[in-house]
Order: C-alpha cells, then structure tokens, then sequence
C-alpha cells in the first residue's frame, strides 16, 4: 500500500494518525495501479514456502504482490479496505477472491493458509493484534511474509529526491518490523533493483504517497514545484526521458510458532 509515515507522539495517537493516513488510500485506485512500481519476482521466490497452496495477500491494494502469487500458482485471496483499491485488483486479477477487511480483521477462515504476506502495508496495522490475526488464519508451520519496497538512497541523487518527495520508504540497514510473539525464525533478504520511469513518473509518484495525499494545497504545490526543479533544471533530464529509479525490496519472513 503506502509508503512509511513519520509518527509522532503516544500509542494512542499513533494509531489515531494511522487511520487518518490510510484514509487517504481509500480512493484513487487506478492511479495508484499505474505509478506505483511492483515487485521483483526473486522476492517471492525466497518468501513462498515449499510445497504451499493457498495464500492469503492482506492489504493487496492494486494486487501488485498479488500477481506475483497467482503467477507462481498459488490460490491467493485479496484482503484491502479500500473498495476501490480491490475494484482495480479484480480488473487486472480477474480471477482472485477478494474480500474488504483489514489485517486486524480479515474475515477470512482459521487454518486455512500456508502464506500470509503484507506488502507496503505492515506500517499501517497494530503489529500486535494484526500478528494474532495472521496466525489465527495460517496452518501450522504456515509463513508470514513482510515486503516494503524502498527507495536505495545509498545512491546521492535519489537521496536528494527522497526529502523532496517527503519518501518515508526509505531503505533503514538495521530496522527489523514488530511482530507478536505467534511468530518465530524471523529471517530477512534483500533485492536491489530498477524502475524505469520518466520524471513525469515520479511526480505522479509523489502524488501517490501518504505524504503529498495528507497535506494542503499549498504543500502540494511546492512539492511538485521542488521536484521539477530537481528534476528538469538541477538533473537537466528531458520530460519524457526514461530514468533507472533504483529501489531495493526488503523482504522478511516468520514461521507460526
């Protein structure tokens, strides 16, 4: 789903602040289908346990780590708590069961997953209750699977355009997400790869961040404003020009205990 917001204050608040950045994913599905990058299929590849059947995907979105699942055979069910997010899925996954819920809360049967995977969305739930919930929907011995793709500031000017764009999916070496005490063997892997995009991409891009989403007219404008004088003046790229945005996927992994 959304990239990482910066939360200040009390666990209450926290999770107040949460549901209003959320909020702002509740429509706009089909643009978030079309600039927001997917995932490289190694990352599935080394999440998918052997021998797994079903797997359910939770905040799906657009079905962008969906597809990576069906493709690899696996009889996949959507779980997002945006209509519209799921209405774009069923159009590109015409053949996935989908169902509003949240991580939480999903609604779907106990015991009847092998793989549980939350794609740029784990930042969004109360990891607590949200790992209760996926062990209480996973068979035993059944995988939690954790994906975010960030953003590899390690290259200079993709730093730079990171704090223009407010990016919270930043790649953090020594961060390792929370989870309840279900789940244990937590194990992680790292994929380093590109998004070809032009700098008209990246603008669409940073209007699709929870950033750009939650703020007023007038950030939005210097936003946009800051990114084409990076872009087109400081870089000198051309609008159309095809960029290499180098990302790297984090992917993690736990077994139901």
């Amino acid at each position: 789903m959304g990239n990482a917001p910066k939360l200040h204050g009390g666990p209450k608040l926290h999770h107040v602040r949460r549901q209003e950045l959320g909020q702002s994913f509740q429509d706009g599905g089909a643009h978030y289908e079309r600039v927001r990058p997917g995932y490289p299929g190694e990352s599935a590849d080394w999440l998918i346990p052997a021998g797994a059947g079903d797997a359910a995907d939770i905040g799906a979105g657009t079905g962008k780590f969906t597809a990576l699942l069906v493709e690899r055979g696996l009889h996949t069910v959507a779980v997002d708590p945006s209509a519209d997010m799921l209405d774009q899925l069923r159009q590109t996954l015409p053949g996935v069961a989908t169902i509003e819920g949240t991580a939480e809360d999903t609604g779907l049967d106990a015991a009847a997953f092998d793989l549980v995977t939350v794609a740029q969305a784990w930042h969004w739930c109360d990891p607590l209750r949200a790992s209760t919930e996926a062990a209480r929907i996973l068979r035993p011995h059944g995988v939690l699977g954790l994906i975010w793709n960030q953003l590899d500031t390690s290259v200079p000017w993709v730093h730079r355009l990171s704090r223009i764009m407010h990016a919270g999916d930043v790649h953090k070496p020594h961060f390792k997400p929370p989870l309840g005490p279900e789940f244990t063997s937590l194990e992680s892997h790292l994929t380093r790869w590109e998004d070809p995009v032009t700098p008209a991409d990246i603008l669409e891009l940073a209007k699709s961040r929870s950033y750009y989403l939650a703020a007023g007219e007038a950030t939005r404008a210097k936003v946009l404003a800051n990114l084409g004088w990076y872009l087109h003046d400081h870089l000198g790229h051309a609008p159309d020009e095809v960029l290499p945005l180098p990302y790297l996927t984090q992917t993690w992994r736990a077994v139901r205990a």
